[in-house]
């Protein structure tokens, strides 16, 4: 009976190792000129660790995650407007990070700024995912955003692997459009809103960088540990698979997201190439990046 009891005890101990797949730390902040009550504050508090939990402790896939594979991300939402008591309006900002294979580097997948989030939210109020359902705004981008980092995620680890959660992701936008929330409208004229980011993430004209977060990640960081040179060699031609996108879409926040994401890494990994790899690369980012040009000329230093 011991045994059978210490048997018992070791699964539930193996068991409580499984984890969900975010570890995620959501942070909220005010903006410095704007009046918050006292409730407020306190449900602003609230709503902080609700999102973190829901984040955190929502099953989002069928696959196991042991605790140390968990997808690290960070969500701080800065609210600049409280229109009504409980409703809160202001910025998103989404980080996205993935371990670079043999080494304590973590590589940035994904940092983009939602300029449009209204989340309105009373206290105790219930949070929870159910799919194909429309609850709340909230609710939803949460696990709009969810699914769109598990979609990088796995498309940076398997070619295309992330299908299943951007196809999740686009349900959500398009179960959302009626509600008239901001953020939800294919007409936003900069074409920043969430429902183009996925839009253009399933069309067949992104196609390209989706293959890219997989040439440049796998093929190309994850080789530098043993092969630099190779791994370097591959993330260049990476980037150049991106060029099509810049001739038809200039400018679109996808790419804009990959190449401004990933400008100080390449500041970083270019430092000791050759002065002919490090005039290749700035001319191919210039190109992808026309706007921001003169940020790249760091890379020749």
């Amino acid at each position: 009976m011991k045994l059978k009891l210490i048997a018992l005890f070791l699964l539930l101990f193996v068991t409580n190792l499984k984890a969900q797949e975010f570890n995620c730390t959501v942070t909220i902040q005010t903006n410095a000129k704007l009046e918050v009550t006292t409730e407020d504050k306190s449900t602003l508090d609230e709503l902080q660790q609700v999102m973190q939990d829901f984040m955190n402790n929502t099953k989002w896939t069928d696959d196991q995650f042991e605790v140390e594979e968990r997808i690290n991300c960070q969500i701080q939402f800065q609210v600049s407007k409280i229109p009504s008591q409980g409703v809160y309006a202001g910025k998103l900002q989404v980080q996205l990070t993935r371990p670079v294979f043999n080494t304590s580097y973590n590589t940035l997948l994904f940092n983009h700024v939602d300029e449009n989030v209204t989340i309105p939210y009373q206290k105790s109020q219930m949070v929870t995912y159910a799919k194909n359902q429309y609850r709340d705004n909230l609710t939803s981008v949460l696990a709009f955003y969810a699914y769109y980092m598990l979609g990088l995620d796995y498309d940076s680890f398997s070619p295309k692997g992330g299908t299943p959660y951007f196809t999740e992701a686009f349900s959500i936008a398009n179960l959302a459009q009626p509600s008239g929330g901001k953020g939800w409208s294919s007409s936003d004229p900069q074409r920043k809103s969430r429902y183009n980011l996925i839009d253009n993430t399933m069309s067949a004209t992104f196609a390209p960088l989706r293959q890219c977060y997989y040439d440049y990640h796998r093929k190309g960081m994850d080789m530098l540990y043993q092969d630099y040179a190779g791994g370097l060699k591959a993330i260049y031609a990476a980037l150049k698979e991106l060029e099509p996108i810049a001739s038809s879409r200039p400018g679109s926040v996808n790419l804009m997201v990959f190449v401004q994401g990933k400008k100080n890494e390449l500041k970083m990994l270019y430092s000791d190439a050759s002065q002919q790899e490090k005039t290749d690369v700035v001319n191919l980012l210039k190109k992808l990046d026309p706007v921001n040009s003169s940020q790249y000329e760091e890379i020749l230093q």
